[in-house]
Order: structure tokens, then sequence, then C-alpha cells
């Protein structure tokens, strides 16, 4: 008989809640394919399932979760403010589309995808977060793509801390300063790309091969552990339910302050030139 899948640890965020220490990423995952790889994910023991409006996917993310049997309340879902609806009743409006097409009463993380500060209006929207959050609509509030002083700004003006920061995190882009800033707000760092799409940096780097060969693992689950020993969340995505298991199973071994330095060292700039101060997406 199979043992049921043991889902990942937690850790704990600064409202309260609590958010597992890995999770399914889904862009992408679109259609009758989309809804089996988030049935499957939960299946292998992921309770945190990542998406966003303009991943155009919550529909398949909503019913993978309802077809997968297991209680609501044990799975935690995100989702994200497209930049169109920047702003406060844009906000709402946007929100309430999300939760429609997930088909759920509450979303567990709500995050702003992209802070857009040209159009300079990410406040407006993190005050109507603060009111769903309140009204019961969604239990944690965070950010993406943040910088230090996107944040700095949400905390001066409405006095409410993210949560989470989901960023660009891997090992060509290890954002330490990013993760430093994060940690001495009691904010949770995600990790979006944290394969940098496909495992691209997980293979043909000696110090990562070395490190998979050292614990009999492989180089995936080697970098996927480095972004946790960081205190990082990472959330990669598949398909596969095979390879959806070997991301998930990261918690049996520890790497060395030598190999996630060496891999750390990696470094050579962000991969997709998405700068937050800059980036507009809508």
């Amino acid at each position: 008989m199979t043992s049921a899948p043991t889902p990942a640890p937690t850790r704990p965020l600064n409202d309260g809640g609590s958010i597992p220490l890995i999770g399914l990423g889904t862009y992408g995952l679109t259609g009758d394919d989309g809804t089996a790889s988030v049935v499957s994910a939960i299946e292998v023991g992921y309770r945190l399932i990542d998406t966003g409006l303009r991943y155009e996917n919550e529909r398949e993310v909503g019913e993978g979760m309802r077809r997968s049997g297991i209680p609501r309340e044990e799975l935690q879902v995100t989702t994200k403010l497209r930049g169109r609806d920047h702003g406060y009743e844009e906000t709402l409006r946007g929100f309430e589309e999300s939760l429609g097409n997930l088909g759920l009463e509450y979303v567990d993380l709500y995050l702003i995808h992209w802070p857009l500060p040209r159009q300079d209006r990410y406040v407006e929207s993190w005050r109507a977060m603060i009111r769903l959050q309140n009204d019961g609509l969604i239990r944690s509030i965070g950010v993406s793509n943040f910088l230090p002083e996107h944040i700095d700004r949400l905390l001066d003006e409405t006095g409410v801390v993210p949560v989470v920061n989901q960023v660009e995190l891997h090992p060509s882009f290890p954002q330490t300063e990013q993760l430093q800033y994060d940690a001495a707000h009691d904010i949770v760092t995600e990790s979006w790309s944290p394969l940098a799409q496909g495992g691209r940096f997980s293979h043909g780097h000696r110090v990562i091969d070395d490190a998979a060969e050292a614990h009999g693992v492989t180089q995936n689950q080697v970098v996927l552990r480095w972004h946790v020993q960081r205190g990082a969340v990472p959330i990669p995505k598949s398909g596969s339910a095979d390879r959806q298991r070997e991301n998930l199973d990261i918690f049996g071994f520890e790497l060395t302050d030598a190999e996630v330095a060496s891999i750390t060292d990696l470094a050579s700039g962000r991969l997709w030139g998405a700068d937050p101060a800059t980036h507009e997406e809508f």
C-alpha cells in the first residue's frame, strides 16, 4: 500500500498565518492539461498553488483544487492583481474577477503582481487589499516584484507590512540584498522561476553537479534546497507528476554552508530584463 504524500513543512507569516516552504507555479498550465497538473501536484503533496489573473488559468487552478478531493482548508491558493487593475476601485473589481474565476469563497494570499511605479497607484491598490482582508475575502496580502523603496512606501502610508514578496530569484540572480531587506521586515521572500526556466542553471555548473552527487539527489533538488536554506520559498512550475514529486522531495538532505555559498557565487544578473523600477505589465 502506498503511503499518503507528506506535505512540505511550513513557516509562519507576519500576520499569524503560515505558508508551505515550497509551492507549485502554474504559469503556462492551461486547459484540461493545466487542471490535471494541479490535481497531480496536490496528489503528490503540494498544498500551495500559485496563479495570477494574467496567467489566464485561475479557472483551471480552482477546478484542480476541487477535483483533488483535499479539503479546501488544507490548500492555499495565491493569485495576483494585474497591472490594468491598479487603483482602489479597480482592485476591488479585479479581485472579484479572480475570485469568480477560481470559484472560491476566499483567497489565501493575494499579491500586487508588479508595482508599476510610473502609474503610481500601488498604494491605492494596497488600501483596497487591506479592506478585502478585513472583510474576510483574503487571508493574507502581499506583493510581487517590489523593491525596498516600494515596500517602504506601503509601510509609511498604511502601516501594513506585506507577508510575502515574490521576486525573480535563482542561482543567476540570488537577490541577496532583497532577501536581507525582506527578512529584516519579517517578509517571506518567494522565488519565481527558481530553476531559471526548466533547470537552465541546475545543470552544467560544477558546484551544483558536485553537490547533487554528494547528496545523492538531482541538480534541480540541489537548487530548490538552496532556495529554502537561504530563507526563500521556491515556486517551481511543472506539469509532470514525476517532476512535481522530485521538486517536492527536498527536505531529506541539507547543503553545507560552503555549497550554498558556491551556488550563490554563480550570480550573473536577471534573466528576464524586467526591472521593477521601470517594468510595466498590464
